[in-house]
């Protein structure tokens, strides 16, 4: 650490924050908590991907991680290829000056190290690449805190996140799935940790009391077009989850339920929009959720969700709801597994809507007990929390770790 006991740590967080995706921004709002409450005299900003939001939002400065505005869209055009190609070389320079200027840099959860959703090589896997490296080659520790990976196909991508590994100075992950896909790269995890999602660090806000059953139910959705493996065929595996859940809706509607639809990013929207569309009922609402706090309201006043998105799923099991997964990645598999409910599960890819029913169904015949198991499972989950920032604070602020140790040893000498 470069700072000493007179000058505040300088605390950057790095992420696509601020971008319209609700889990991301609960992850940074979870380390933003953990830093006020134990760190308060830290000077945190932030490098990311939509820096007034983030700056509206959480009160400090931000910083745009791409110099290009462009970066996303696609480049057909010589003069967008240009600027995207210059991009790449200025963003070099724009992260190392960034970087420098912190003791600390926090990558707070998301899932950084997996290529589960459509990615490309020369997008935000190498923006993290920069980051990493620049932090070896500053002095600056570099922490993935938190974070989620799974195995990569492509070969470009898999070389730029196995180094981002090795180059970072921390490394936590999110599921047990997560630390074996990147000691499979070649990454040496033999001092990494698994500790639950930072989003469950989040407080739970006080929610409505549950209808009268038969009550509502949250159905969470996504604009699922497969993995970065199934580009050649997303159109088609987008239509059979639209169709299928569609069809979940519609059913749940014939038998009087009202169904509330739950996204956790801006391009979910026209899914949503398409099943209004298609079930044109009243029963039928959008839920406006602007943050995780208010899907965890909405789901725990609902008497079960039926969820795609990963920080959906999390939202409703941190509330207690009994929950069934419309699964996309193994990561949804293994969080259910570990808050008890592994065998709700169906997959995104094949949505098959009768199968779902009967899922549901028996979902619902063991909501009693589904929710004690919740209540259990989420007290485990809040104890490995703590350990996970008190894990963190030793790493990355050592002077306060080593002063925190003396006070507790300190109070249990004058204890009788």
């Amino acid at each position: 650490m470069r700072s000493t006991d007179h000058t505040p740590v300088r605390v950057g967080v790095f992420g696509l924050l601020g971008s319209g995706n609700l889990g991301n921004d609960g992850s940074l709002e979870a380390v933003l908590g953990h830093l006020r409450a134990e760190h308060p005299e830290a000077v945190v900003d932030a490098l990311c991907g939509g820096p007034e939001a983030v700056t509206a939002r959480y009160g400090i400065p931000a910083t745009r991680l791409h110099w290009y505005r462009g970066e996303y869209r696609t480049a057909s055009r010589a003069g967008a290829v240009a600027a995207k190609g210059l991009g790449k070389v200025v963003d070099a320079f724009r992260t190392a000056a960034w970087v420098r200027r912190h003791d600390v840099v926090i990558v707070p959860g998301m899932g950084v190290l997996e290529a589960t959703l459509p990615l490309r090589p020369w997008g935000f896997p190498y923006a993290l690449f920069l980051l990493c490296a620049s932090g070896r080659l500053t002095g600056t520790r570099v922490a993935l805190v938190g974070v989620g990976a799974a195995p990569i196909g492509n070969r470009a991508t898999r070389a730029l996140v196995r180094w981002s590994a090795r180059l970072a100075t921390y490394r936590s992950y999110r599921d047990t799935l997560s630390r074996d896909a990147m000691r499979a790269t070649g990454v040496d995890t033999a001092h990494d940790e698994v500790y639950p999602d930072l989003a469950f660090a989040l407080p739970v806000p006080q929610a409505d009391t549950p209808p009268d059953s038969p009550g509502t139910v949250c159905v969470g959705v996504m604009a699922f077009h497969g993995s970065d493996d199934d580009r050649a065929r997303a159109d088609e595996i987008h239509r059979r989850y639209l169709e299928g859940t569609t069809r979940f809706v519609r059913t749940l509607v014939e038998e009087k339920r009202p169904v509330r639809l739950l996204t956790g990013d801006e391009c979910d929207t026209p899914v949503v929009a398409a099943i209004l569309d298609a079930v044109d009922s009243p029963l039928v609402t959008a839920a406006e959720a602007a943050s995780l706090a208010d899907l965890v309201k909405e789901t725990a006043a609902a008497d079960a969700v039926v969820a795609t998105r990963y920080h959906n799923l999390i939202c409703a099991l941190k509330a207690g709801t009994p929950t069934l997964a419309l699964s996309y990645a193994a990561k949804s598999d293994a969080l259910m597994a570990q808050m008890g409910l592994g065998t709700y599960c169906h997959p995104a890819r094949e949505v098959d809507a009768d199968r779902l029913l009967a899922q549901f169904r028996e979902l619902e015949g063991r909501s009693a007990e589904l929710r004690r198991t919740l209540a259990e499972r989420n007290l485990a989950v809040a104890q490995r929390l703590e350990h996970q920032f008190t894990a963190l604070t030793a790493a990355l602020f050592p002077a306060a770790g080593r002063i925190r140790s003396h006070a507790h040893a300190h109070l249990q000498q004058e204890t009788p």
